[in-house]
């Protein structure tokens, strides 16, 4: 992966109307122009250079069928700039951490174990 091709990734990924484009596709694989236009105040072909711009980062892949364009979220950008960053030690402290941050955001407290080692007496 190019430092360029990342570039687009990271400009598609950068507009939350672009984001709740690729949720649509993604929770409705197939969903064709029309279907994706439906949940949006705007003109169809606004949402037309939103969807080019994110098949351009490969973020979303068309399939033409007849007249009929059908679209599918590609996951393997995103995955791919995760592992650029993330090793499986990194990986594994983040998911961790991430569990203990919904842990103290949820109210729960984490629970503690309590240490086998016993605290040796101070000799005097």
């Amino acid at each position: 992966m190019t430092p360029e091709s990342m570039d687009v990734i990271f400009q598609a990924l950068g507009s939350a109307t672009r984001r709740r484009i690729l949720d649509i596709v993604k929770n409705a694989p197939g969903c064709n122009v029309n279907d994706v236009c439906a949940h949006f105040d705007m003109s169809r072909i606004a949402v037309m250079k939103h969807l080019r711009l994110l098949e351009t980062a490969d973020l979303i892949v068309a399939e033409k069928k007849g007249r009929d364009r059908r679209m599918y979220f590609n996951a393997i950008p995103i995955q791919m700039i995760y592992d650029r960053w993330t090793t499986d030690y990194s990986s594994l402290w983040a998911t961790r951490l991430t569990e203990i941050k919904y842990k103290v955001e949820s109210g729960k407290r984490p629970s503690r174990k309590k240490s086998k080692v016993k605290r040796k007496a101070k000799k005097k």
